[in-house]
């Protein structure tokens, strides 16, 4: 699976408190913002490695659309 590169921090501390106190979180320990911050960059790179696949089977090696994140976001809950 292709992972973000290492390059710090994938998403801002600052911007998932942010985030998660307009979801309805009074308080936020930094020890949850940095597991949040892990759960965000795993379901990124797993939503890049499906639309990677959708995109390689609709014969785009290298484009992925807003069709073939469409799609995994429709899959998903289901």
């Amino acid at each position: 699976m292709a992972k973000i590169k290492n390059r710090g921090r994938a998403f801002s501390l600052y911007d998932i408190e942010v985030f998660l106190k307009d979801a309805g979180a009074e308080k936020i320990n930094e020890n949850a913002i940095d597991v949040f911050e892990k759960e965000l960059e795993d379901t990124v790179n797993e939503v890049v490695k499906n639309a990677k696949t959708y995109a390689n089977y609709a014969g785009r090696k290298r484009l992925i659309k807003k069709s073939d994140v469409e799609l995994i976001s429709s899959n998903a809950f289901k």
